[in-house]
């Protein structure tokens, strides 16, 4: 439904007939942490996220998983092989 509180004219899934139904009835402002996120809007003077109505708490234990603005780091596991194992696997093929 269209967000009828603070991001007046929005798509909002937290919004129904009887009003906002988040917690507190509206959504909270941005964290620091997302400044620069493709899925920030300001509104009323405001910064609100579009997808998430309170925002911070995505980032408590770590990225945001829709967070534009953070690269995620990918970490390549180097695995250490036994050179006997090694030598037996290639004889036998």
């Amino acid at each position: 439904m269209i967000c009828q509180t603070i991001k007046a004219g929005t798509e909002c899934s937290f919004m129904s007939k009887k009003g906002c139904s988040f917690t507190g009835g509206s959504c909270l402002v941005i964290a620091e942490q997302c400044n620069g996120c493709s899925k920030v809007i300001e509104v009323n003077g405001g910064t609100y996220c579009r997808i998430y109505p309170e925002p911070a708490t995505r980032w408590a234990y770590g990225i945001c998983p829709m967070a534009s603005h953070v690269k995620k780091e990918v970490k390549e596991v180097v695995q250490k092989l036994n050179p006997l194992k090694a030598s037996k696997r290639s004889k036998k093929k």
